[in-house]
């Protein structure tokens, strides 16, 4: 997950994030149908306010289908179980564990990512730190988690022309909204229900956004 995965590809990719609540070994054919659909570049699992044994089971079962497609595994907030847990990294949040203690645990070969906001300050802030990426949102309304600031693509369009490290997209994303992001310069659109929830199924979902995503950037699929 790095730019230079984003240059050879010359595209934006997709970066899944779980949903909230699910059953692993129903999510687990989710995701399956997810990866047949098409390029997806991380998948990250989120389970807030679960026993930890939770996330390792989840973890489990999930790793091993990202891993075997080349698709980045990251936990979120939790950069001790990801390392426990041979995750390729973790997310924090501004509220989570701090980067320079999620950098500690995990050591220089695993990818830490921060949260953003809409804020300039903090993402220069972390880029700084030396995190991997920084994740600007929310976009568009969500109902997946509580949003702290609403992000304009104007923000996209700074950071990709001022910073080499990628920058993630995040908030309501869906194939019909995701161009203008795309063309504003995210590298990553992280998706929750615009792909676990979408009419085609999530194999649907990742096909029309690569699509989406080509057609954007005036590739010809």
């Amino acid at each position: 997950m790095s730019k230079a995965v984003k240059d050879d590809q010359d595209r934006c990719r997709l970066y899944l994030i779980t949903p909230p609540v699910f059953e692993r070994e129903v999510f687990a054919e989710d995701l399956r149908a997810a990866l047949d659909g098409g390029d997806v570049a991380c998948l990250q699992l989120r389970l807030k306010d679960v026993e930890d044994d939770v996330v390792r089971r989840a973890a489990e079962a999930l790793l091993p289908l990202a891993q075997e497609r080349d698709v980045a595994f990251l936990i979120n907030d939790r950069p001790d179980l990801a390392a426990e847990m041979g995750a390729d990294g973790c997310h924090v949040g501004q509220e989570d564990t701090p980067y320079d203690e999620a950098r500690k645990i995990l050591g220089p070969d695993h990818i830490v990512g921060v949260t953003a906001h809409a804020s300039r300050h903090l993402a220069m802030q972390a880029a700084e730190a030396g995190a991997d990426y920084v994740a600007f949102g929310a976009f568009f309304h969500t109902d997946t988690k509580q949003a702290k600031g609403n992000a304009d693509p104007e923000i996209l369009e700074w950071w990709s022309e001022l910073f080499e490290i990628p920058c993630v997209a995040i908030g309501g994303i869906t194939v019909d909204n995701c161009p203008a992001l795309v063309t504003a310069g995210a590298d990553f659109l992280s998706v929750v229900a615009g792909v676990w929830n979408y009419p085609d199924g999530p194999g649907g979902a990742v096909r029309d956004f690569n699509a989406a995503i080509a057609q954007a950037i005036g590739e010809r699929s």
